[in-house]
C-alpha cells in the first residue's frame, strides 16, 4: 500500500472510499467533515446521522454508499467519541481501526483520508499527519510472504489537507510517521520470520549492511576471547554460532551517549529445561527486543537524533544437545561474577548480563535494555501494559512518559534487594534463577549486578507485549514491535 498527502480541496478528491470522522453527539458536522457533507447535499448530517442514528461513537463506523456522485463511490464515517476523551492516541488507534476495515472492503484500492484532529480537535497539523500514517501502517500491516493466496489489498492510502496554510507542517508529520511506521513494521517482518531464517547471523548480516557509522561483530572465537562466559554458555547448544552485534550512531557534537540492548534469542527451546510445546510454539519470538533495536537503527540517521546512540544484540540460540549447558554448571560473565545455573530455561538474563558488561566498556550516560525475559511479567500485567525496572527513577519515569505519548504502555514494578535472596547461590555469586515468586524483580536485580553504580539503567520487559493474540487498541494479532515508539520518543528528546 502507497500512502500519500496531497493538499487539494474537497472537490478534487477521486476515491474509492473517503474517510471523515464525526465527534459522539454531532447533529451537525463541520470542518472538513461537514466540507464533505456539503459536497454530497447533506447525506451525512441528514441520513447517516438523523435518519440512521450514527452518533460518532469511538471506533463504530458507517459506511455510506454514494453512487451517483461522479468522484467518490463510498464515503467511510468514522467515530471519534467524545470530544474532551479524544487525544493523538486515539487517533492512532481510530485510524488502525479503520485501515483493519478497509481490508474487508470489497473494490476498494484508492482511499482518500482527511486530515483527523487538525480541524474540530484542535491538534497540530505535523502530529495528525504523523499519528494517522502510525495508525494506519499498524493496522495495515500484515505478514503474508509465505501464503499462496492473498486477498488484493488497497494501493493507495492519501492523506488530504485541504488548508494550504497548514499542509507544510502536515507535510514534516507525514515524513516522520513514514519512518516511524516503517520501524514498527521492519521490526514485526524480523520478530515474525520463523526462527530458520532469522538466526544469529542472518540478524549480523541485517546489522553489517545499515547505514551506520559503525557496526562491528564479533562470532564465536571473539566472543570467547572477550571472556563472555554466560552468552557463551547459553549458545552452545546450538548448530547456529552465536553473533554479538555492536552498532554506532554518532552525530556532530553529540550531548548524550545512549546504549540500548537487545534480548536476541532467536530461537528458545528452554535448552535442557526443555519448554512444552504450547510454550515453545512462539519462541521465535524471543529476539523481539533485538528486532526492536536493529529496527530503530535501520532509520536513526534519517531521524537525525542528537544523542550518540550505541545498540548491542547477544544473538543466539537456547537449544537442547550434547553439548547444552547444564544445570549445576557455573559459568563467568566479562565482569568476572560468576553463576551457577539453576534453570535453562532463564537464560536471556545471562546472555544480557555480558551485553551490560560491554555496554559499560562504551562509558555510556544510559543504558536501556529492552527484552521479552519473564514469564513472571506476563502473569503480572498480561499483554497491556510492558514491565519496567531499574537503577534510576528519573529515566524511569521519562521512559514511561515517553511511552505514553507514544501508546505503549509502561507500568514501574519493584527493585526491593528482598527479591534477590532467591538467587544465592552456596557456590557462586548468584543463581540465573530462584523462586516461583518475584521473578521479575529478581530477573532485574539480577541483571543489576552487571551495571556499575552510578550508571542510569532502566529495563523493560515486554514478554507480554512483544506479540499478542487478539487485538488491543491500535495492534492487531501478532507482533507488536512494542518498544519502537517509547525509545524513539527518548533518543529525539536528548
Amino acid at each position: 500500500m502507497e500512502i500519500k498527502i496531497k493538499n487539494i480541496s474537497v472537490t478534487e478528491i477521486k476515491s474509492d472510499l473517503l474517510i471523515v470522522n464525526l465527534f459522539e453527539g454531532t447533529t451537525l458536522p463541520g470542518g472538513a467533515t461537514g466540507a464533505v457533507d456539503k459536497e454530497l447535499s447533506g447525506l451525512i448530517s441528514d441520513y447517516v446521522i438523523k435518519k440512521e442514528g450514527f452518533n460518532g461513537q469511538f471506533g463504530k463506523m458507517y459506511v455510506l454508499s454514494v453512487p451517483n456522485h461522479k468522484n467518490i463511490t463510498k464515503v467511510l464515517i468514522a467515530g471519534l467519541g467524545k470530544r474532551d476523551d479524544f487525544n493523538l492516541n486515539k487517533l492512532r488507534e481510530i485510524c488502525s481501526k479503520i485501515i483493519q476495515k478497509v481490508k474487508t472492503m470489497d473494490n476498494v484500492k484508492n482511499v482518500v483520508s482527511m486530515l483527523h484532529g487538525a480541524g474540530c480537535a484542535g491538534f497540530e497539523p505535523e502530529d495528525c499527519a504523523r499519528i494517522i500514517v502510525e495508525g494506519t501502517m499498524i493496522g495495515g500491516y500484515s505478514f503474508d510472504k509465505y501464503k499462496s493466496e492473498t486477498k488484493e489489498a488497497v494501493k493507495t492510502f492519501t492523506v488530504v489537507e485541504v488548508d494550504k496554510t497548514k499542509f507544510s507542517k502536515a507535510e514534516e508529520g507525514f515524513s516522520k510517521g513514514l519512518l516511524i511506521g516503517d520501524t514498527i513494521n521492519y521490526a514485526k517482518d524480523l520478530i515474525t520470520e520463523p526462527a530458520e531464517i532469522i538466526t544469529p547471523a542472518k540478524l549480523a548480516d541485517i546489522a553489517s549492511n545499515l547505514d551506520l557509522d559503525e557496526v562491528k561483530i564479533y562470532e564465536k572465537k571473539d566472543i570467547q576471547n572477550m571472556q563472555m562466559g554466560a552468552f557463551m554458555a547459553v549458545s552452545q547448544g546450538s548448530i547456529h554460532s552465536p553473533r554479538f552485534i555492536h552498532m554506532e550512531y554518532i552525530p556532530k557534537k553529540p550531548k548524550k551517549k545512549i546504549v540500548l540492548i537487545g534480548k536476541g534469542i532467536t530461537f528458545d527451546a528452554g535448552g535442557l529445561n526443555l519448554k512444552p510445546a504450547t510454550s515453545m510454539m512462539t519462541m521465535k519470538n524471543d529476539m523481539s527486543g533485538a528486532a526492536v533495536v536493529l529496527s530503530i537503527m535501520r532509520n536513526i540517521k534519517k531521524l537525525k537524533p542528537t544523542a550518540e546512540i550505541h545498540a548491542l544484540i547477544a544473538a543466539c540460540e537456547n537449544m537442547p544437545s550434547g553439548s547444552s549447558y547444564k544445570q549445576g554448571d557455573v559459568v563467568v560473565a566479562m565482569n568476572g561474577k560468576s553463576i551457577e545455573i539453576d534453570n535453562t530455561d532463564a537464560e536471556g538474563r545471562l546472555t544480557l548480563a555480558d551485553a551490560l558488561c560491554y555496554a559499560q566498556q562504551l562509558n555510556p550516560d544510559v543504558i536501556i535494555d529492552i527484552a521479552t525475559l519473564t514469564g513472571a511479567c506476563m502473569v503480572a500485567l498480561g499483554s497491556v501494559a510492558s514491565g519496567i525496572l531499574g537503577n534510576h527513577d528519573e529515566l524511569i519515569q521519562k521512559l514511561i512518559r515517553c511511552g505514553k505519548d507514544g501508546g505503549e504502555r509502561l507500568w514501574q514494578m519493584p527493585m526491593y534487594p528482598e527479591y534477590f535472596e532467591s538467587l544465592k547461590s552456596d557456590i557462586a555469586d548468584m543463581k540465573n534463577s530462584g523462586a516461583r515468586g518475584g521473578g521479575t524483580t529478581a530477573a532485574t536485580l539480577f541483571l543489576k549486578n552487571f551495571v556499575k553504580d552510578g550508571t542510569p539503567w532502566a529495563h523493560i520487559d515486554i514478554a507480554g507485549t512483544a506479540v499478542i493474540d487478539k487485538p488491543i487498541l491500535e495492534n492487531p494479532k501478532g507482533a507488536t514491535a512494542v518498544g519502537v515508539r517509547t525509545l524513539l520518543n527518548y533518543i529525539m528528546s536528548e
